[in-house]
């Protein structure tokens, strides 16, 4: 498959996506439209669309890598069963209240329940990690792109993220989550055919039937899902079952980017609805990718095929997308380019739209029509320009991880996610189960900035304090447990027991 078509296959998707925005946009860009979609998204449309943000460009290349790798297998499946526990308890505990207060920004429940520091500490707790998870994410497709395409043409990296974020910012920034909505519901159903036709052609050219497939990665040494040996290693099943809990709690439940969709659902009914098929789904597709990543491994075997390298490392990540475009036919070429495309551009766009939510609501009070010194329409081009402003955050942050990066993608984010999102874990532990507690609110970075130091000294120092023991997912417990507490100290009664 040639980079001219991989690259004319990339930007007539991209003119699709733009046709929609245009389209969805006419209707309305005023502040309501981007921030909640009017409040009217059909609970269906969320559900499914919601598949596209959550999996990503690192699920669809990262996971599938790393079931060669002998410890790894397919034990994120593991994690998974733990996201699906976390991903119920977000919609019959989280999502109630959120819409009984009626929020646009879920950190507002922050500023009711334990004050306006705290508040703005959560909402810039959310900023800091979804701008890294979301450039790391992006990062890993803008690396594929440019291996596969871009090398070709000589455009250097940065040029490749510039265009990548471009694209993206020219099709969200007038419609937001309205746009959002359409497009990513698209951009879901290109993901989920890609993943069955990879899995199609992969078993023809290994001359497998739907019963032989499942029986080579049944019988392969790629398929061992559940691994109770050893509590001391990252892959043992209760670390990664309460990891996916709590990681999903947090990551989901308590970030701006998935709840503003399932908060643009008009009723509670619905948005849970909504989660409860969106979990369905969401296992059943992330098996499907484990089951792809072992028929990559079955096929480069029979093939001679090695993993990819960059600079002498083999990168896992690559796997997938060598096989796609060096040893496939073109429509199976074609296949991957649009699902991997539509996953990492999925995730990235409705990042981008929370991301410039979160600031607006969160930082400007653009909710607070009634106090707010901006008219409607300056606050339209302000809200143009903070989305400007984080397209161009998401490039520098790019280019940093492509510099400083030695890791896999895959656990990088969890790594960054249980260090970032952990404090959000134990402020919304403490509003939730203190009822008659609130806060000194002054105190509340503090706590928020130790917590996650004494877990970076707690894993730096695991092996003189623990001997073999591993930290993995079960971290951002940890740091939930240590913000809780540090709280604790801080903490003061409440003038009367909040309803909240």
């Amino acid at each position: 498959m040639s980079p001219l078509l991989i690259l004319s296959i990339i930007l007539v998707y991209f003119g699709i996506l733009i046709f929609i925005a245009y389209r969805v946009s006419k209707k309305g860009t005023d502040n309501d439209t981007f921030f909640k979609a009017n409040k009217n998204s059909k609970w269906y449309l969320v559900a499914f669309g919601m598949i596209g943000t959550a999996l990503s460009g690192v699920t669809f290349i990262s996971v599938p890598g790393a079931v060669g790798n002998e410890e790894a297998q397919f034990s994120y499946f593991q994690f998974i069963l733990g996201n699906a526990i976390g991903f119920l308890i977000i919609a019959t505990v989280l999502l109630p209240l959120y819409y009984r207060m009626n929020l646009t920004s879920i950190y507002s429940y922050i500023e009711r329940r334990l004050g306006t520091v705290s508040y703005k500490t959560a909402a810039s707790l959310f900023l800091i990690s979804r701008t890294i998870g979301s450039a790391f994410r992006l990062y890993l497709v803008v690396l594929v792109l440019q291996r596969y395409v871009f090398d070709a043409f000589s455009v250097p990296f940065a040029a490749t993220v510039l265009i990548s974020l471009g694209l993206i910012f020219a099709y969200t920034y007038r419609g937001g989550l309205k746009t959002i909505i359409i497009t990513d519901t698209l951009q879901t159903f290109f993901l989920v055919t890609s993943v069955f036709l990879t899995i199609y052609f992969i078993c023809s050219s290994l001359n497998y039937s739907p019963t032989q497939a499942f029986e080579a990665i049944k019988n392969s040494s790629y398929s061992k899902i559940f691994f109770y040996e050893d509590y001391l290693k990252g892959n043992y099943f209760w670390k990664q079952l309460l990891g996916g809990i709590f990681v999903t709690i947090a990551m989901v439940g308590l970030d701006q980017d998935l709840m503003q969709k399932n908060l643009s659902c008009a009723t509670i009914k619905e948005a849970q609805k909504n989660m409860f098929t969106f979990t369905g789904i969401f296992v059943i597709i992330n098996l499907f990718f484990l089951s792809v990543g072992a028929l990559l491994y079955l096929y480069a075997h029979q093939n001679g095929i090695d993993i990819p390298k960059i600079n002498n490392v083999a990168r896992t990540d690559l796997l997938f997308p060598e096989i796609a475009f060096h040893h496939l036919e073109i429509i199976p070429a074609v296949t991957f380019l649009l699902g991997l495309t539509a996953a990492t551009f999925a995730t990235t766009d409705s990042a981008l739209t929370a991301l410039t939510t979160s600031f607006c609501v969160d930082f400007l009070q653009m909710d607070k029509v009634a106090t707010n010194r901006y008219s409607p329409e300056e606050m339209v081009r302000l809200r143009h320009l903070v989305h400007l402003g984080f397209s161009f955050l998401l490039f520098i942050v790019i280019l940093l991880f492509n510099v400083l990066n030695d890791d896999s993608v895959v656990k990088m984010i969890f790594k960054v996610a249980s260090y970032t999102y952990g404090p959000l874990l134990g402020l919304y532990g403490f509003g939730l189960f203190m009822k008659t507690k609130t806060v000194r609110d002054q105190w509340v970075p503090l706590v928020c900035v130790v917590a996650p130091l004494l877990c970076w000294l707690l894993t730096y120092y695991s092996k003189t304090l623990f001997g073999a023991y591993q930290f993995d997912n079960e971290l951002i417990i940890v740091n939930g447990l240590f913000t809780f507490i540090g709280l604790l100290f801080i903490s003061k009664p409440a003038v009367s027991e909040t309803r909240f």
